[in-house]
């Protein structure tokens, strides 16, 4: 039977155990319940007839996160999860796109949106004495008192921005209906109990968090403890003293928890589950023996087309195979047709990867439920197959082996994926190409060493390359991100272009940073620009190796 969130939040009014903690702060899951339906009823209030109900959230982990996930959930409305590492135009565009005509944000995010021109949106901020004033006339509401339109499965509840080829960020949609299933779908699948606690440092504007974390917890009524932004330093301490036992990751936070300094009680912690994406095989076994808690790697498509699924058994490296009812191909983008089985050598290294990878289709049923406005980009992800029925195409790589398992490979053209971000080439491209001494610019993925990709731009620069002086001009660029920043710059006199003058960007990417030309890098996150020497080259390779990913530095 299908559920709604609403449902699970209103299912939270008679409980009176700890629902939530973050902080010095405490809060009951009727507290929460509580929260939610005056949120609601001021949300009713305060968005104009005939609006479109969507709310904006502009915060760090904080306790309004959850709060208002839930008051859109009873009052019928949705929430759009603004990215805050995103600046100027760009987040303005994000914020108007949705129609969101309620921003709520804290005064710590006041300057991104100082000078931003928003018409029609009102903001709220959290922290302030104006915000507990217009909550405080709500404070007796209950779940169900005011709502926009009844609770309905099919209802849209969430926005959140994904990027693709055509550079600007998609909003991606999702129902109570798909978010209830996942949660209760995961809650089992991992056991979710109702002492447990889901701790929540990765973005809640990702769907990571949302999904993978708040919506299991939510669904089998265990409390969350939220972590305002992700820090390594802070991770056991935060499990400890909330008793954490399950928390979501994406492969680099693990690589930040690995790279803290070793300490005799590492194991001396309450966790029994981790679950996310791209950690690695390598990383994956030392996380399990350091810490003494068990990885689940998975696969899901942020617009739900797709998933691939853990099972006990899984070989190294693979996340698993395709989930019940749904038939996943690994397909050659150009003929639509299916790549041959991966081919491994004996000390397990792929040895057909030209042949083997493609991208990641669904031919079955999907869960795809399109994104805002854009009907351009689900027809892009949405296409006819060589079978003529419509496919939902990933937008990722994969390989698969001769068992039917499914090993992750990086990201299509024009997709970037650090840190768990997916950034689009051409938006970066845009910026460099401000850059004056550069004659042109391209802006494309190289595998990390590790998990996901890194930034590389090559630039067709004549005369002499000034790293001060690149270096000034990215730090001068108020809609670059921090996680748009290259890491490795390749310099050269002209672009490689195709028969047809476009730039040679399959080229480009096959040689990447093992390129005649002369390459600087980013050793670390320091905006700090080095030469790449041959024995840098050579001891960057060897991480690639150490972690299995040397095969993805031959893209084909």
């Amino acid at each position: 039977m299908e559920m709604t969130v609403a449902e699970l939040v209103s299912a939270q009014w008679d409980d009176h155990r700890t629902g939530l903690r973050c902080e010095d702060r405490v809060l009951t899951h009727h507290q929460i319940a509580a929260g939610a339906a005056a949120r609601a009823a001021l949300l009713v209030d305060l968005l104009p007839r005939g609006a479109e109900p969507h709310v904006g959230v502009l915060l760090d982990n904080a306790p309004e996160y959850p709060l208002w996930l839930s008051a859109a959930a009873l009052a019928g409305a949705a929430v759009a999860g603004i990215n805050p590492t995103r600046r100027g135009a760009e987040l303005a565009r994000d914020i108007l796109h949705t129609e969101c005509r309620v921003l709520i944000t804290e005064r710590a995010k006041l300057p991104l949106i100082d000078g931003l021109e928003l018409p029609g949106v009102r903001t709220l901020v959290t922290d302030t004495e104006e915000y507990g004033q217009l909550l405080a006339p709500y404070a007796d509401a209950a779940p169900g008192d005011a709502v926009l339109a009844p609770p309905d499965p099919a209802r849209r509840l969430l926005l959140y921005f994904t990027s693709g080829s055509t550079g600007a960020p998609k909003a991606a949609l999702c129902t109570q209906g798909r978010l209830a299933a996942a949660g209760r779908s995961l809650a089992t699948n991992f056991g979710v109990r109702r002492d447990d606690v889901h701790y929540i440092c990765m973005p809640m504007f990702h769907g990571n968090a949302v999904i993978a974390d708040w919506a299991p917890a939510l669904a089998a009524g265990a409390a969350v403890a939220l972590r305002r932004k992700f820090s390594a330093s802070g991770f056991l301490d935060d499990v400890r003293a909330h008793g954490a036992t399950y928390f979501t990751y994406v492969g680099r936070a693990v690589q930040y928890l690995l790279a803290t300094p070793e300490r005799p009680d590492d194991r001396d912690n309450p966790l029994r589950l981790g679950f996310g994406t791209e950690a690695g095989a390598v990383d994956a076994a030392r996380f399990s023996e350091r810490f003494g808690v068990r990885l689940v790697e998975g696969y899901g498509s942020s617009e739900g087309g797709a998933a691939v699924q853990w099972s006990p058994g899984a070989p190294r490296g693979a996340i698993g195979r395709a989930a019940p009812g749904d038939d996943l191909a690994v397909v050659d983008a150009g003929s639509g047709q299916e790549c041959p089985p991966a081919r491994f050598d004996a000390a397990g290294r792929l040895v057909n990867g030209a042949a083997a990878i493609g991208e990641l289709v669904n031919r079955g049923r999907n869960t795809f439920e399109g994104y805002w406005r854009n009907p351009d980009a689900e027809a892009a992800r949405l296409r006819h197959g060589s079978t003529g029925s419509a496919w939902y195409w990933t937008g990722d790589l994969f390989f698969r082996d001769l068992e039917g398992w499914l090993y992750f490979a990086g990201r299509t053209d024009d997709r970037i994926r650090v840190d768990s971000e997916n950034l689009a080439a051409a938006m970066i491209e845009n910026i460099l190409a401000r850059y004056e001494r550069a004659a042109a610019v391209a802006v494309y993925a190289v595998p990390d060493p590790v998990a996901g990709d890194q930034v590389m731009a090559t630039l067709a620069h004549p005369g002499p390359f000034d790293p001060d002086d690149f270096t000034r001009f990215l730090a001068a660029q108020g809609d670059l991100g921090p996680k748009m920043v290259p890491r490795f710059v390749r310099v050269l006199d002209r672009m490689p272009v195709t028969a047809t003058n476009k730039v040679h960007r399959v080229g480009l990417r096959r040689t990447g940073f093992r390129c005649p030309d002369p390459v600087w890098w980013r050793p670390d996150t320091e905006l700090t620009y080095e030469p790449l020497t041959p024995a840098a080259q050579a001891a960057l390779v060897e991480r690639y190796r150490e972690q299995g990913r040397e095969s993805l530095l031959d893209p084909r």
